[in-house]
Parts: C-alpha cells; sequence; structure tokens
C-alpha cells in the first residue's frame, strides 16, 4: 500500500529556524511546539533547581530535628525559625514553578499531539482533546497521558528512504513518566506525612524522607527535558520531510 501526501506547488525551503509551512488543508496545520518547548526547558530547569534547593532545606530541618531530640537546649530557637521559612518560602516557590510548568506542558501537550494527527491520522487511539483532559482524570491520569505521549512519539518518527517508519527508541518517553509518576505519587505520601508530624522525631523522619522526594523530583525534571526537546525535533524532522514531500516530484509516494 502506497500513501500519496497531496499538497500545493513547489515553495521555498524553509529558513534556518524557522518552521516548515503547514499543509494546505484545514485540518492538516502543522504548529511548530519550539517556543513553548524552549519555555518549558527554562521552566524545568528552574523548577528543578528550587527542589534541589529545598532537598537541602529537608536535610537541614532533619538535622536540627535530630540535635532537637537529642538536647532541645542545644538548638537555638533562630535556627528553628530559619529552618521554617526556608520550607514554607521554597514549598511556595516550587508551587508557583509546579503550575506554570503544568500550565505551558499541557499546552505543548496538546500542540505535538494535533501535530502527530498530522503526521499520522490513523495512529491514535482517542481524540486529540484527551491530551489536555487525561491529566484531570483521577486513576485515568496514571495511563492515559502516558498512551497519548508514546502514540505521538511514534506517530513523529520520520521516516526511512524505503518509506518505513524510522525506528527511534522509546526509551526517553518511559523513562520520563515511570519517574515523574513515582515523583508525583511519592510528593503527596510526603506531604500527608509532614501535615500530621507533630514531635521531632517524626519531623525529622519525613524531613529525610522529602529531601529524597524532591531529588527525585530533580531526576523527573530532567528527563522531561529529554522528553520534551528528543519530540520536538522529532516533530521537527518530520515537517521538513513532509513538506520536502510535497515539493519535490515523486517523493509524494511512500511504501507502507
Amino acid at each position: 500500500m502506497s500513501v500519496n501526501a497531496p499538497g500545493p506547488s513547489p515553495s521555498p525551503s524553509p529558513q534556518s529556524g524557522s518552521w516548515p509551512a503547514p499543509p494546505p488543508r484545514a485540518a492538516d496545520v502543522l504548529r511548530s511546539p519550539q517556543g513553548l518547548a524552549t519555555a518549558l526547558t527554562v521552566l524545568l530547569s528552574a523548577g528543578a533547581a528550587v527542589d534541589l534547593f529545598s532537598s537541602g532545606v529537608g536535610l537541614y530541618t532533619r538535622k536540627l530535628m535530630t540535635d532537637y531530640a537529642a538536647d532541645p537546649a542545644a538548638v537555638e530557637s533562630g535556627s528553628l525559625d530559619l529552618s521554617d521559612s526556608l520550607t514554607t518560602h521554597t514549598g511556595f516557590a516550587q508551587g508557583l514553578f509546579a503550575l506554570a510548568t503544568a500550565v505551558v506542558f499541557i499546552i505543548w501537550f496538546h500542540r505535538v499531539r494535533c501535530n502527530g494527527q498530522v503526521f499520522r491520522p490513523d495512529g491514535f487511539s482517542r481524540s486529540a482533546g484527551w491530551a489536555i483532559g487525561g491529566w484531570f482524570i483521577p486513576i485515568g491520569n496514571l495511563f492515559i497521558p502516558y498512551r497519548t505521549a508514546r502514540e505521538t512519539w511514534e506517530a513523529s518518527t520520520p521516516y526511512d528512504p524505503d518509506g518505513t517508519h524510522r525506528r527511534v527508541s522509546i526509551a526517553p518517553v518511559i523513562a520520563w513518566w515511570l519517574v515523574f509518576t513515582a515523583s508525583e505519587l511519592l510528593y503527596r505520601f510526603g506531604s500527608a506525612r509532614y501535615v500530621r508530624a507533630e514531635t521531632p522525631e517524626e519531623i525529622r523522619d519525613v524531613s529525610a524522607f522529602n529531601a529524597a522526594v524532591d531529588l527525585t523530583a530533580v531526576v523527573a525534571a530532567v528527563l522531561a527535558v529529554v522528553f520534551v526537546r528528543k519530540l520536538t525535533a522529532l516533530q521537527r524532522a518530520r515537517a521538513e520531510e513532509l513538506l520536502l514531500s510535497r515539493t519535490v516530484p515523486g517523493a509524494a509516494t511512500a511504501a507502507v
């Protein structure tokens, strides 16, 4: 079987750094996710830095509580106040970055999903709206976004010269999703423990636990950057390939 990519008359090649021209039909509009990917890289990197600092605050609090449990008189009240202040402010900063990152990520995620529909209309099990709604369904948000990400990744894979989809490792998607999901679940568990902690020993233990959770969030952010940048690069390559098939006579037919 063959797939014929219809298109307009030849047009100039895209300028360096620009996004290839979209297909002509309204249903086949490609929109560049590059700007959103850059914003996500910045947000994820800054958020990871805050998480790393928060991990240090957790270890600092753990040490204070260890000393306090052994001898309350050995710990100055100023140190305890500093620990409380740092914990509050870093938690606030983490919340702000998490919210901003989530908003930009979902916009980017929906855009690459829509682009994937142009590249491979038969490659998805759900409509593009699930790229947004899937994140807000209890239980479903543990697997719906992952499936959308995987299908988008596969749809964005460029073709080999023989007309088959190029084999590109799905490992970045799997690694990001596993660590991200684990980080979110651990964060919720740690937050619940922190609220219930009352004694110095309980605060010490939960502070150590949350410090480890923050490090998990740092790893998740790094893997998210890899996933975002790699998928964006795949879509750019596929878009350029699609544009070429519409501007070079005979290149529109690819064996499948």
